[in-house]
């Protein structure tokens, strides 16, 4: 019995593993279809059908990389698809196709194949690079004669001889056909101010500018825009998220495993000394009070109804506390997946939202930038820094209820801001002096 069985499953399995075999051709070409629409999809959406190109798109170099990738992407899923189309057809034969027959598998006529193929190749024939263009266009480099220095071993060994490398070239010394600039092509008959006065002049009187001038501001107005909603979003999302889960779900949950009755009323000594001060001063408020009125003395049982009730009072406020303390814990994680799935799912508008930064950046003047950098400097690596740091520290141990521990928050004072004062002045030696060594010299003028 257990035999039979074992040989039906292993039939099944061969089966099923049979039909997907037979299904091979189809399967294939739906996933190379399926890329193609999707390249469409992009095309139509981002580049009015267009080529997905550098040169017939507004976008910034960010933006472009991130549509290259899942260009890049889909391209490959399609060549590979119609790789495995062509392999898969060549395996199958007439004994194939009648046995898929006889299973159920029922293949596309020949006409929607033939739509689907020319489809698949008139989306991917613009992005098909011509070797014999490219090989063209490649630097020979000739081998130099063998010097003296040449290495020479036993009759088994080789001469080697290594040709030089050829030098590094940049997309700045190559003109638009491909070919390495010359010192004499730099320099022209006319100064370049002229000539850019005459550049100027042809672009504002071509009738084109407009249309152009226009949809470089939409452009604008639609990266401020984009940019302007993902900071709120950064900041809603978060802050509702943390809101919502203390209140409907973290909240019930342990209202409902800890009563009142059960639950700790101090989470850490701090909580309880603070406790006994606000008691001990409402002890004594009580004294003063019937001293000023010029009252008989409290009796021993008055001042203990009064103590008591005090107590129930700082008790339920404490215990109020310490709940809340618990509920920001799980309520700071679930805002904390919340801000990394919003940047997971958001890849375009991050790449927009870091173009729209560096516009505003480097869009500064020197002073302002030096400003910018002295003021954010004082604040968090400054002589009064560690003061803010301290209270900004002890009011996160006091919101997840934990001691403050002034030890670690001395140390903390003691390494992280140098820390950040370190990767500052590294920053501004590295990238700041490199992309604007002006901004530097008045940083330099204004903190001196």
């Amino acid at each position: 019995m257990k035999n039979s069985v074992f040989s039906q499953k292993i039939y099944s399995f061969l089966l099923t593993a049979y039909r997907r075999y037979l299904q091979t051709p189809e399967r294939s070409l739906y996933e190379a279809y399926d890329a193609a629409l999707k390249i469409q999809e992009i095309e139509n959406k981002h580049f009015n059908g267009n080529k997905i190109d550098t040169d017939l798109a507004m976008y910034s170099n960010s933006v472009m990389d991130y549509f290259e990738s899942d260009l890049n992407k889909l391209l490959k899923i399609a060549r590979m698809r119609l790789t495995e189309f062509k392999a898969s057809r060549w395996f199958l034969n007439e004994e194939n196709q009648k046995a898929a027959e006889k299973a159920g598998i029922e293949y596309l006529s020949l006409s929607l194949v033939l739509e689907k193929l020319n489809f698949i190749d008139q989306v991917i024939s613009k992005y098909t690079i011509d070797s014999e263009q490219t090989t063209s266009k490649a630097l020979v480099v000739r081998p130099q004669n063998l010097s003296a220095n040449s290495v020479i071993s036993d009759d088994k060994s080789l001469l080697v001889n290594t040709p030089a490398l050829p030098p590094k070239i940049s997309t700045q010394d190559l003109d638009k056909k491909g070919k390495i600039k010359r010192k004499t092509d730099t320099i022209g008959v006319l100064p370049r101010s002229i000539l850019s006065t005459i550049s100027r002049l042809q672009v504002e009187l071509d009738p084109n500018s407009e249309q152009e001038v226009i949809q470089n501001f939409r452009q604008t107005q639609k990266r401020t825009i984009i940019s302007i909603r993902f900071i709120l979003l950064l900041i809603i999302v978060p802050l509702l998220t943390h809101q919502i889960a203390k209140s409907l779900v973290v909240g019930p949950i342990l209202e409902r495993f800890r009563s009142s009755e059960q639950m700790q009323i101090f989470l850490n000594s701090e909580m309880e000394e603070e406790a006994l001060v606000e008691l001990q001063r409402f002890e004594e408020k009580l004294k003063f009070q019937n001293l000023i009125i010029k009252a008989p003395p409290l009796l021993p049982e008055q001042l203990e109804t009064e103590m008591k009730n005090k107590a129930i009072e700082v008790a339920e406020e404490f215990r109020h506390e310490s709940s809340g303390a618990i509920k920001n814990v799980f309520a700071d994680m679930f805002a904390v997946v919340a801000f990394i799935w919003l940047l997971l799912v958001s890849k375009s508008s991050i790449a927009v939202l870091k173009d729209f930064f560096d516009n505003i950046v480097y869009g500064l003047s020197d002073s302002a930038k030096a400003f910018i950098i002295i003021l954010f400097t004082d604040i968090f690596v400054g002589f009064h820094s560690p003061h803010g740091w301290e209270v900004l520290l002890e009011g996160v141990s006091r919101h997840w209820g934990l001691p403050a521990n002034r030890d670690f928050i001395f140390l903390f004072i003691a390494t992280f801001p140098v820390i950040l004062d370190t990767i500052f002045k590294y920053w501004i030696f590295r990238y700041l002096n490199r992309i604007s060594p002006s901004a530097v010299a008045t940083y330099r003028n204004m903190n001196e």
